[in-house]
């Protein structure tokens, strides 16, 4: 019979979760899925988090005391403060074992029963089907397809965007 999965705890992120998520953001799948730099410093990482927006919302994913992934939902202002988007990495060694859905499942509930949001956006690069399959999960649709959308790994790579709307 398969081991239970480990439990995944869904918190707040704090100052003092900077050295996993350094690590975590640091990993070449992590950081390839998303607009992150490879070998970003954790002195940098402690800067961006302290002047975080009032406006973005981090979770962390922890499992067994170790924090492993994380999602920021960042609120957009004025006439689009009905809407918002997300950024999600997960610690390669724990890809594929659920934190990426628990973070999303978080930030969702977050978005649709206490920030009472209609729209949240993601974009993910287009041969990432592993989360292009998670996001449709969660009830994401294809809004449209940017080519040359970044640079990465020596090559420009396209972007498909994605949202989701509570009716």
């Amino acid at each position: 019979m398969p081991e239970p999965p480990d439990p995944i705890l869904i918190r707040a992120m704090e100052p003092a979760d900077l050295p996993d998520l350094t690590e975590a953001w640091n990993q070449p799948r992590a950081y390839a899925g998303t607009l992150q730099l490879p070998y970003t410093s954790l002195d940098a990482r402690q800067k961006r988090f302290a002047a975080t927006p009032a406006s973005l919302t981090r979770l962390v994913a922890v499992i067994e005391g170790k924090v492993i992934g994380a999602i920021g939902l960042d609120r957009f202002e004025n006439r689009r403060s009905h809407a918002a988007q997300f950024g999600i990495a997960v610690h390669d060694s724990y890809a594929g074992r659920g934190a990426g859905s628990a973070l999303i499942a978080a930030v969702l509930d977050l978005a649709d029963n206490w920030l009472q949001l209609k729209r949240i956006e993601i974009s993910a690069y287009a041969d990432n089907t592993r989360a292009i399959a998670l996001y449709e999960r969660f009830g994401f649709e294809r809004e449209g397809h940017y080519r040359a959308y970044a640079w990465r790994d020596g090559a420009y790579v396209d972007s498909i965007a994605m949202a989701r709307l509570r009716l």
